[in-house]
């Protein structure tokens, strides 16, 4: 896997003044970790939106600033406009390569089910994202979920059925679901189907009056 690197500088320009920076074109990044005090940094908007698309939040990115030593971090928040999506600011979390760290991977589901080739059903998939837990180097960006293996109704794939490198282990509950073939419901509702009179009362008033009335007739 090719490595994934940005270049950044040391920051100087804060608070509201920032705003000049993002119109010439960077961006203001903060750069944390454990035991260790938060850098202000700054890199170009373009560099940083290329990492962010081939990252995400769970590839690690080479981080050369200032001259200093390469570090690894992974992007761990990203703030954008709300009208328009423009990048405002970038942290990373640099991490230790030697110790085991826990992210949310998400899932990514691959093949087709043999089970949705007949009409009515469809696919339950209640899951996005699994924990995880690995040397950072070992993370994998996404887990795959191999679909062709629901051949017939209500086959089910669990968290315990997905394959991961050893090196990798899965925090979230083993039952979970994670994918399953399901018939459509529909519930159909019966409905009391009146027919009114050209007087509006609803049929067989009338009748049930005349007949009411016989019977009085006859007393």
């Amino acid at each position: 896997m090719d490595k994934i690197a940005v270049k950044l500088s040391p920051r100087v320009t804060t608070g509201k003044k920032t705003r000049f920076l993002r119109r010439s074109g960077v961006t203001p990044c903060h750069l944390f970790g454990h035991n260790l005090a938060s850098e202000s940094l700054q890199a170009a908007t373009s560099e940083l939106e290329r990492v962010i698309a081939v990252a995400g939040t769970t590839r690690l990115v080479a981080l050369e600033a200032g001259g200093k030593k390469t570090r690894m971090a992974f992007v761990r928040e990203i703030q954008r406009t709300p009208v328009g999506g423009d990048l405002l600011h970038v942290d990373f979390y640099q991490v230790n390569m030697d110790e085991p760290i826990k992210a949310e991977i998400p899932l990514h589901l691959t093949g087709d089910a043999p089970a949705l080739k007949t009409k009515g059903r469809i696919l339950v998939h209640p899951m996005g994202h699994i924990e995880v837990e690995s040397l950072p180097a070992k993370l994998p960006a996404t887990i795959s979920v191999n679909l062709s293996t629901l051949e017939n109704l209500d086959d089910a794939i669990h968290v315990r059925d997905l394959v991961v490198d050893p090196a990798v282990t899965i925090l979230t509950d083993g039952d979970q679901l994670v994918a399953k073939v399901s018939e459509i419901s529909v519930k159909a509702e019966e409905a009391e189907v009146v027919t009114p009179t050209a007087e509006g009362a609803p049929a067989g008033t009338e009748a049930a009056a005349a007949a009411e009335g016989a019977e009085a007739k006859k007393e």
